[in-house]
């Protein structure tokens, strides 16, 4: 098994981080999945969620995770287990592991040190184009008193700038400075440039955050629905701040 640590969290003793890749004990077409919705064997993906969730010293029945629907839905969040539809989720709640799911979209790992308080969210085109990172930021300052200041963060791989090809309709959703057109019909979008730009609009230190360069699309180690289409697994993003 081989886990994407981010440095940015290395300097804090009190969190723990990492992303899964496709490198694993699975066997099939899959390679190391952690997801249920792709038609992966559903044991297999049990011992894959409880061999990732042990590499931080955490069974996944600790993990708290989500049903992904592409939203700026945030939770707030002081147990473990399902915690139903939404895109974010954010706790202060030690050994209260929080995971994200991946397979071109594009995660956000953020940790305060100050109030000890930890989010992660999934950030497609949709819960980018409104504003998810922003909304997060706003509910940690209001509901947790983390000044965006606070934070540190890791934008993670997801897929890049020129394999993300979207429609003329992407016109009405984003800003032509996130959109290189690539002829006619077709322009190519960049997700993670909208999202630094929201980062920084909302008051917060750039300079705190780890960006991934790596493409989930071009990096054959790392799962793509874009790529596979059918056989495409997901990685987990994990943060947890230990006790």
């Amino acid at each position: 098994m081989v886990i994407i640590e981010p440095v940015i969290f290395k300097k804090f003793p009190s969190v723990m981080a990492g992303i899964s890749t496709k490198i694993g004990n699975n066997t099939n077409n899959y390679g190391f999945n952690l997801s249920f919705s792709v038609g992966d064997d559903e044991e297999e993906v049990k011992r894959n969620r409880e061999k990732f969730s042990k590499y931080f010293g955490y069974s996944f029945t600790q993990v708290a995770f989500q049903k992904q629907i592409h939203s700026n839905i945030v939770k707030r969040v002081t147990s473990p287990g399902f915690q139903g539809e939404s895109d974010a989720m954010i706790t202060n709640k030690p050994n209260l592991p929080l995971v994200v799911s991946i397979a071109d979209c594009t995660p956000i790992l953020l940790y305060s040190p100050k109030q000890n308080v930890i989010a992660v969210v999934h950030s497609g085109w949709k819960g980018t184009h409104q504003e998810i990172i922003k909304r997060v930021i706003e509910i940690l300052k209001i509901d947790f008193a983390t000044l965006p200041n606070d934070l540190y963060g890791y934008i993670g791989p997801s897929i890049s700038p020129k394999n993300y090809e979207v429609g003329k309709e992407f016109e009405k959703y984003f800003d032509k400075k996130y959109l290189r057109k690539k002829n006619d019909e077709k322009y190519l979008l960049n997700v993670k440039e909208k999202i630094v730009d929201d980062l920084i609009e909302s008051g917060v230190d750039i300079d705190k955050f780890q960006i991934s360069e790596l493409c989930t699309y071009d990096i054959s180690y790392l799962h793509s629905y874009r790529r596979d289409k059918a056989i495409s697994g997901r990685m987990l993003g994990f943060i947890v701040i230990k006790n």
